[in-house]
């Protein structure tokens, strides 16, 4: 089981740059500052209660994991969160892991901080058991899109979502 830093990167002179590793309490602010530009209309308490299901540095259930890179400072440049669904279009076993969110700092994109923060979230999935790994984005989003492809995972399907308000 991985525990503390996942995934040390190094600067061109070999310095310690951004670290990789699962997020503990003291990351709440930080996560939940990049979580809200992601997911703009997220509930704060999302995270206290991801928290509240932890033994407090992190360790949670099977199936459910959040890895940061950590700037070093105080401060992170980035996160993912790993699921766990019984289903995912494309793959052939179940559970499958599941990327449930990924951001990096505009600041810190283009630097391999996203690519290091997938290659962590797949090494933790991997040691836990599964042999897939699934995610999803929206169609108006190509950024993330080709970030995926680049990252090897395959496109699967495409499909268009409709809803009528009834009341």
């Amino acid at each position: 089981m991985m525990l503390g830093v996942v995934d040390q990167g190094r600067d061109c002179t070999g310095a310690m740059s951004i670290n990789i590793r699962q997020a503990e309490i003291g990351d709440r602010d930080e996560w939940n500052r990049m979580r809200l530009q992601l997911f703009p209309d997220a509930d704060p308490s999302e995270i206290d209660d991801w928290f509240a299901a932890t033994d407090g540095a992190g360790t949670h259930d099977v199936g459910v994991a959040v890895l940061v890179a950590d700037r070093g400072d105080g401060a992170l440049a980035g996160f993912v969160e790993i699921g766990s669904r019984n289903y995912a279009e494309g793959c052939e076993t179940t559970p499958v892991a599941y990327l449930e969110a990924w951001f990096v700092d505009p600041d810190a994109r283009r630097s391999g901080v996203g690519r290091r923060l997938v290659e962590a979230a797949e090494i933790w999935a991997s040691e836990h058991g599964y042999s897939e790994m699934a995610s999803d984005t929206e169609l108006a989003n190509p950024i993330s899109q080709a970030a995926h492809i680049t990252l090897g995972y395959e496109e699967i399907e495409r499909h268009v979502c409709y809803r009528k308000r009834l009341i």
